[in-house]
């Protein structure tokens, strides 16, 4: 897993600490490039995911554009050395102010989600002299079998252009003379691990853009999204997903028309993997029926657990050789919140004060959503030699 040299380095650092090791997130990126080019595909990645400087540069080596859900992040993007070309905007709820952020780095594409928003960009556009460049972010109804709270393909909803709706949409698109649209945009959710719910996708892709030739109108980009999942269980085993199995699939089943180009938006899949929550214990608790290993980290670094009941693979680095029974703790951190616990009957060595812990796949989701709640430090991230 950690390299003793890595462990080493690690026990003279002050924790909480999120460690990124670079060399497993070019591996990564070479498969998806090298998956993704068969098919003449583009792939995105999405800024969510984490936004840190360092990571933005190696996945810039990559030939990865941008997806971006903030004008924040669109700033971030253009620091990073993303070209304007790059980078396509997304996000249910832009301001105006990200609005003419965008407008103004002369980003590729605005993924439009609401008739509404269609018109404000339309308007803050005309303002600005400019043609604003945009895709209808359409809404499949698509069952992506996640969690309730990463699923955004159903008509329940907040995201995305109803099908219903589409009719009134492009009828009034005639009149918005500053918009030119240029693609479709899909997205069902998050951390997806059946590969069917994108079978299911492409197929509704199909039927939508069928709906848009019976209207001569042409669809030059179709950007089907993201949200393939990674393996939490077992992050040394598959250290990145299936990109073979990924992108033979669109390619199989959606049918793409001449001249077309296909667009991927993948946070999750590329980063989750290179990231690790470090931690210390602080103290052991023991009890008739729970021991707790409470460490200096909790839900302020890494939410996902009290969020969405996610599992982490956790593990000790400081008694690695596995020669002693395991003991079973809940391991929980120091945030005033009962929700404040990582996982519970994790099996590790017996445990004590000043052990190093370490939260696997924390690389997405992780730092980017971290807190200074109960003003807690924000803390530092370490990057791999």
């Amino acid at each position: 897993m950690f390299p003793k040299r890595v462990v080493d380095r690690l026990k003279q650092l002050p924790t909480p600490l999120y460690y990124y090791d670079l060399e497993s997130l070019r591996k990564g990126l070479a498969v998806i490039q090298a998956q993704s080019s068969r098919y003449n595909y583009q792939v995105h990645y999405a800024l969510k995911a984490n936004a840190n400087l360092p990571i933005l540069a190696v996945v810039r080596e990559y030939g990865l554009g941008a997806d971006c859900v903030s004008g924040n992040e669109v700033k971030r993007a253009v620091e990073a050395g993303f070209t304007p070309e790059q980078i396509v905007f997304a996000g249910v709820g832009k301001s105006d102010a990200e609005i003419n952020t965008a407008l103004e780095c002369g980003i590729s594409c605005f993924n439009c989600e609401s008739l509404q928003e269609m018109e404000i960009i339309n308007q803050l556009a005309h303002i600005k002299g400019k043609k604003a460049q945009i895709a209808l972010r359409i809404n499949p109804n698509v069952n992506a079998n996640t969690h309730k709270y990463i699923t955004t393909g159903l008509e329940e909803n907040k995201f995305g252009i109803n099908l219903w709706e589409l009719e009134s949409v492009v009828a009034r698109l005639e009149n918005l003379h500053s918009l030119v649209l240029t693609g479709l945009h899909f997205h069902i959710g998050s951390q997806i691990t059946d590969l069917s719910a994108f079978k299911s996708l492409c197929i509704r892709v199909n039927e939508i853009q069928g709906w848009f030739v019976s209207r001569k109108i042409s669809i030059p980009h179709i950007n089907v999204g993201g949200g393939l999942g990674v393996d939490y269980q077992e992050p040394d085993k598959n250290p990145y997903p299936d990109f073979k199995e990924y992108f033979a699939l669109f390619n199989q089943f959606l049918e793409v028309r001449s001249g077309q180009k296909v667009h991927f938006e993948l946070g999750r899949a590329v980063v989750a993997q290179c990231g690790t929550l470090i931690a210390r214990v602080l103290y052991i608790k023991k009890g008739k029926n729970t021991n707790f290993a409470i460490l200096d980290a909790g839900l302020t670094e890494l939410i996902r657990p009290a969020l969405y009941q996610s599992y982490h693979s956790i593990s000790n680095l400081s008694k690695p050789d596995g020669n002693q029974p395991p003991v079973l703790y809940d391991v929980v951190g120091p945030i005033c919140e009962s929700s404040d616990c990582f996982r519970k009957a994790v099996e590790l060595p017996e445990t004590e004060r000043g052990d190093l812990i370490a939260i696997r796949t924390a690389g997405a989701y992780g730092e980017v959503m971290a807190s200074s709640y109960n003003l807690r430090d924000r803390v530092e991230a370490v990057y791999s030699v």
